[in-house]
This record gives C-alpha cells, sequence and structure tokens, in this order.
C-alpha cells in the first residue's frame, strides 16, 4: 500500500505536468489568434498581423517574467500590495505567490500564457493601419503592467478577491478577455476606421477577408486551446476537469450555432466568419463561471453570447469603431456578459470563493459582486488605454499614413510580402 507521503508526491508531479501541458495548450492559442486575424484581413497585411502575434508572446513574456508577475501575484497581498502587487521581480525570492502543489516555475509558464492572450486580443481590432513600433510599445505595457494590475486583483489576492462575496472570474472572461477587448475598442478608436471602410454616406463597408479558410482553422486552434485555458485553471489534476472541459464545449458549440442561426435570419444567408466568432464568444463567455455552472448553464451562456456578438458588431459598425476581426465584440462585450452570468447561474456554493447565482436560489450576492468587478476593472482599463494610446499617438504616432496603408504593411512595415508571387 502506497504511502501517504507517495501520493501526496504523486498528486504534486501530476498537477505538475497537468498544467505544464495546460499552458502549452494555451500558448498554441497565439497561432490560433493569429490566423483568425490574418484570415480576417487583407493578404497585403498577413506577415504584419503574423509578426505582432510573434512578439506578443516573445516580449509580452520577457516583461512578464521581469515586472508583470511582480505586479499580479508577489507578496503583501493586504494594504496597498492588494492593489499595485509586490516582491518577485524576476521572478525572484521565496515569498511569491503560486498556488498548492504547483513550482512556481509551472506557475509562472502557465499564467504568462495568459497575458500573451490578453495583449494578442488587441492585434485584431487594430489590425492594418497600425505602426508596427506603436504595437509593440503599447503590447509591452499592456503585459508589463495593465494587465498584471487588474489580475492582482482578484487571482493574485487582491481587493475584488477580499469582498464579502468575493468576484468569481474563474479563467478569465474579465481579467483576460475584457480587458484585451476594452484595450482593442480604445485603440482602433483613437486609430479610426481604415481607408474606404465607411462610405461618404457614413455607412459601413465591407473590406473582405483574404482567408475564410485560415479564420475557421484559427478557431479550431482556439477550441483546443480553450482546454488549456479553462480546465487548466482548476490548477491541479482533479476530477473536476472533466465538468470544466465539458462546459467549454457546450458553450463553445452553442455560441457558433447560435452566431449561424442569427445571421441567417438577418441576412438569408448563415455567415461562415460569424459563426467561426460566434464559436469564440461562447468560449469567452463561459470562461468565468466554466467551473461553477452546469451544463445548460454553459448551453445558454454560449447560445446567449452567440447572439450578441452579431448585434455587437453591428453596433460597432454604427459608431464607426473599425475592427477588422470583431475582437471588441467577442472578448470585450461577450467577456463582459460572460463574467455577469455567474451571478446568474452559478450553481456552486464555495465559502470564500463563490456563490450560487440568482437563478439557483442564491439571491444577488454574487451578481452585486460581478457587477462591481466588472465595472472596476473596465473603468481601469479604458482610462489606462486612454492614457497609452493618447501618448503614444502624440508622440511615436499611432498610425501609417495612406499610402502604406493602401499598398500594404508587409512590405512598408517589414520589407518583404507575407506571401510571395513568382512566375
Amino acid at each position: 500500500m502506497l504511502s501517504e507521503a507517495t501520493i501526496e508526491s504523486v498528486q504534486a508531479l501530476l498537477d505538475n505536468v497537468w498544467i505544464l501541458m495546460a499552458a502549452v495548450l494555451v500558448i498554441m492559442m497565439q497561432a490560433g489568434f493569429a490566423l483568425v486575424e490574418a484570415g480576417l484581413t487583407r493578404g497585403k497585411n498577413v506577415a504584419n498581423i503574423f509578426m505582432k502575434n510573434l512578439m506578443d508572446f516573445c516580449i509580452g513574456a520577457l516583461l512578464f517574467f521581469a515586472v508583470g508577475y511582480a505586479i499580479a501575484f508577489g507578496g503583501n497581498m493586504t494594504g496597498l500590495g492588494s492593489y499595485i502587487g509586490g516582491d518577485g521581480w524576476f521572478l525572484a525570492g521565496d515569498g511569491i505567490f503560486t498556488y498548492g502543489t504547483l513550482d512556481k516555475f509551472v506557475f509562472f509558464t502557465f499564467q504568462v500564457a495568459f497575458a500573451a492572450t490578453a495583449a494578442t486580443i488587441v492585434s485584431g481590432a487594430m489590425a492594418e493601419r497600425t505602426k508596427f513600433k506603436s504595437y509593440i510599445l503599447y503590447s509591452a505595457v499592456i503585459s508589463a503592467v495593465i494587465y498584471p494590475i487588474v489580475v492582482r486583483w482578484q487571482w493574485g489576492g487582491g481587493w475584488l478577491f477580499q469582498m464579502d462575496t468575493p468576484f468569481h472570474d474563474f479563467a478569465g472572461s474579465t481579467l483576460v478577455h475584457m480587458t484585451g477587448g476594452i484595450t482593442a475598442a480604445v485603440g482602433a478608436a483613437f486609430l479610426g476606421p481604415r481607408i474606404g471602410r465607411y462610405g461618404p454616406d457614413g455607412k459601413p463597408r465591407a473590406i473582405p477577408g483574404h482567408s475564410i479558410p485560415l479564420a475557421i482553422l484559427g478557431t479550431f486552434i482556439l477550441l483546443v486551446g480553450w482546454y488549456g485555458f479553462n480546465a487548466g485553471s482548476w490548477l491541479a489534476a482533479g476530477t473536476e476537469i472533466g465538468a470544466i472541459a465539458v462546459n467549454t464545449t457546450l458553450a463553445g458549440a452553442g455560441g457558433a450555432v447560435a452566431a449561424m442561426m442569427t445571421t441567417w435570419f438577418r441576412s438569408g444567408k448563415p455567415d461562415v466568419a460569424m459563426a467561426g466568432n460566434g464559436l469564440l464568444a461562447g468560449l469567452v463567455g463561459v470562461t468565468a463561471g466554466a467551473w461553477v455552472v452546469n451544463g445548460l448553464g454553459a448551453i445558454i451562456i454560449g447560445l446567449a453570447a452567440g447572439v450578441i456578438v452579431v448585434y455587437a458588431v453591428s453596433f460597432f459598425d454604427k459608431i464607426k469603431i473599425d475592427d477588422p476581426v470583431g475582437a471588441v465584440s467577442v472578448h470585450g462585450v461577450c467577456g463582459a456578459f460572460g463574467t455577469l452570468a455567474v451571478g446568474l447561474f452559478s450553481t456552486i456554493e464555495s465559502d470564500g470563493i463563490v456563490k450560487k447565482g440568482l437563478f439557483y436560489g442564491g439571491g444577488t450576492d454574487q451578481l452585486v459582486s460581478q457587477v462591481i468587478g466588472v465595472a472596476a476593472v473596465a473603468a481601469f482599463v479604458f482610462v489606462a488605454a486612454v492614457i497609452l494610446f493618447a501618448t503614444l499617438k502624440a508622440t511615436v504616432g499611432l498610425r501609417v499614413d495612406a499610402q502604406e496603408e493602401i499598398e500594404g504593411l508587409d512590405v512598408h512595415e517589414h520589407g518583404f510580402p507575407g506571401y510571395s508571387h513568382s512566375d
């Protein structure tokens, strides 16, 4: 018979192996984002899209290692430290926060994958007209400062976690996706729309992406990565990860079907790209409650997110926020919705972690906490993004000139086309 110490050591090993595997799945999502963004934009900018996604991870990883992790998970979880972080710069020190049986290096690898995701969401909304040097700068600030601060507030044991009824965002509908979505909206607004996006009458004109197959392939890669994103957020190799994976599946499938049916009803044709965005919207929506909702709740959240994303895209078109890939709608709007949905659909009562939602007899306590968390993160990220993009616009500039935009960013920004055409 195995001793208790042996069982504990085996469990710790399994936990670390599983979370490292989950981290790899989340890192692979960078490829999914790159394909979605490239597919939904024009071929003359494909190399620029891939370069930005590559640098999101590489620069983000270095800065999250140096400062971001300390802000998010450093010691001193009370007082001022609950807002801005503590020790742990360059992952140094024994007092830095980790979780359960996880080695701090495994925990860091998992968390850095999330930081890169928050930064890369912005890329799609600002595609086809952003200076590469400006992109590098704002991506760095997101990874090093903006994202770590909102993580600190909840996952790092900060003030949102310390409320009487803690704010609950299991895997990041708000902390990751809404943070990226709001930053993307502010950035797109500062940039202005692409040339030709709106006619003289102000009505939006379609600028088709160059490859729907790439975009849908990207959504499938993101779906696979999401099992690491959500099930990995249990932070252990426990029996709970199966139910989390099922909820992830149901919500994503529901979102795709709902978006397809909504576009079919509105235009008479089922829109392929929007169905892909519906899949992502459902996944974003369930991410906050992937552990606490049941299968029916996950389906309802996914279906609702699939409808919401279609109308959100139309809304941002009307107010001339030119978002080539729908990132603001998918991540910003559906991230907020999914987080609030925890207060309605939570079936779990766990003292000091989460309460049952309104629809399951828990009253409004959890819903109120969700509203507070969404509002606080949204306000902070909006203000931080305005300061960031206003500073960049006034200094190095945000937008390429008209000729560069018309001819494409691949050649002008990187010196070579993404697709080489030879005789």
